[in-house]
């Protein structure tokens, strides 16, 4: 994927590629990696994203903005954000790292993703990292719910089946594929009261099941 398409998707233009590059670089790669740049980018994130969750719940107390900020700001939803733009594909990796999928692992892509912010601030300050962040995390920060942060999706299934007086949801893995060390798991998850069968991937059999119970609950809810 060209850097052209990477821009498009992260919403920011660097004017200094060699902070972009920085940004993309693991330790494995070179003496001059992003950890740095990563540690900047978390406050930054936290910062920003406080900041929106301020603006849009002006009733919401602190301990709530806190658990809700919490559950945007995480290594499983840094991941999905930085798969969704295919983030991995931009990775400077060493040998070793690429030999074992280090471009789809959760916390590498995550800890990129923050270095991305982090370079951001530096090219462009705090006004194109917040359009960054609301590009990026703007679709997860609107649907945010107070009153289902910091549940998983399996816990949500299974209080949305137990306020309607119904049985636990069924967990079958119906897959399994790649090597021992990056495998993917295929879960399904049955719901036969409410006619529901759904089916999630992960890099883990419990990855998969939450993956699974969200297209669940997200139907289930809607019934």
């Amino acid at each position: 994927m060209p850097v052209q398409t990477l821009a498009s998707l992260i919403g920011y233009e660097f004017r200094n590629p060699d902070l972009l590059r920085q940004a993309l670089t693991h330790r494995s790669h070179s003496a001059v990696h992003n950890e740095r740049l990563e540690f900047l980018g978390d406050s930054v994130l936290n910062c920003i994203v406080a900041t929106l969750l301020y603006e849009r719940f002006p009733q919401l107390p602190e301990g709530e903005l806190s658990r809700l900020r919490a559950s945007l700001v995480n290594q499983k939803n840094l991941f999905e954000t930085g798969r969704r733009i295919e983030l991995g594909a931009h990775l400077l990796l060493g040998d070793g790292e690429i030999k074992t999928g280090g471009a789809r692992r959760p916390s590498i892509v995550a800890d990129a993703l923050e270095a991305l912010i982090g370079a951001i601030y530096l090219d462009g300050g705090f006004d194109a990292t917040r359009g960054a962040v609301q590009h990026l995390l703007g679709p997860a920060i609107d649907v945010a719910d107070p009153r289902t942060a910091g549940k998983d999706a399996k816990t949500l299934l299974q209080e949305l089946l137990q306020a309607r007086r119904m049985p636990v949801p069924q967990y079958s893995v119906i897959a399994t594929t790649g090597e021992a060390h990056q495998q993917c798991f295929r879960v399904e998850c049955a719901i036969p009261e409410l006619n529901i069968r759904t089916e999630g991937e992960g890099t883990s059999r419990r990855s998969a099941e939450q993956a699974a119970a969200r297209r669940a609950y997200d139907l289930g809810s809607r019934m």
